[in-house]
């Protein structure tokens, strides 16, 4: 028996170890230096956020959900945009994906039907991973500052959701990752030609209000 024991706890070590390796190949596939440097992966990121905001188009028709959401207001005025820092926009983009992981969050418990939870699913890891990464950045020495406030609407259907990450990811990020592959990258990283202006998106009509992050 106590043989038996040993092995069983030698092989839940392997595990651990093989599980720790993993998961440290996959953060550093994820590093800050990679996604800002490499303009290809904010790319892919967008055309991701596309591709499932089309798929959800194609699910059977969505029910509204019983009680709306609120989602970040992602639009933003690029002039004013120019005149933050690096710091602020970092702020200030958490608090819209830690809004939209918790909206996709509440959507998962009320949406059944399998087209669509799948894609919330889907949603929910990307728009978490972003949060979790942009919280780490090692080029920032303030912690996040999560009673910033943030402007929202009322949302009740859940395509809305999707709409809302493909406008945070192809705007907000995207504008900032090039702002910090100007100062952070190596030289021949630079030279990265400015993401054309984003029209500001439109979201449907909904009550808006100001809650904190």
């Amino acid at each position: 028996m106590q043989y038996r024991d040993g092995q069983l706890s030698m092989e839940l070590n392997r595990l651990l170890l093989l599980t720790a390796f993993l998961l440290h190949i996959k953060l550093s596939r994820l590093s800050p230096a990679r996604l800002v440097c490499d303009n290809r992966l904010i790319q892919k990121y967008i055309s991701e956020a596309k591709d499932m905001e089309k798929r959800v188009s194609q699910c059977q028709e969505l029910p509204s959900l019983t009680q709306p959401l609120p989602l970040p207001m992602v639009d933003f005025s690029l002039r004013e945009w120019k005149t933050k820092t690096n710091e602020t926009k970092r702020q200030e983009i958490l608090c819209d994906l830690a809004l939209l992981v918790d909206a996709v969050t509440a959507a998962q418990g009320h949406v059944r039907q399998e087209c669509a939870a799948a894609l919330l699913g889907q949603l929910y890891k990307k728009a978490n991973s972003f949060l979790l990464l942009l919280k780490t950045f090692s080029w920032q020495d303030s912690a996040w500052q999560p009673d910033r406030a943030s402007r929202t609407t009322l949302q009740s259907h859940p395509s809305v959701i999707f709409l809302v990450y493909r406008q945070l990811v192809q705007g907000k990020l995207r504008f900032l990752f090039h702002d910090l592959a100007k100062d952070f990258c190596q030289e021949g990283s630079r030279g990265v030609p400015e993401p054309p202006s984003t029209p500001r998106p439109r979201l449907p009509q909904g009550d808006s209000e100001s809650p904190a992050c």
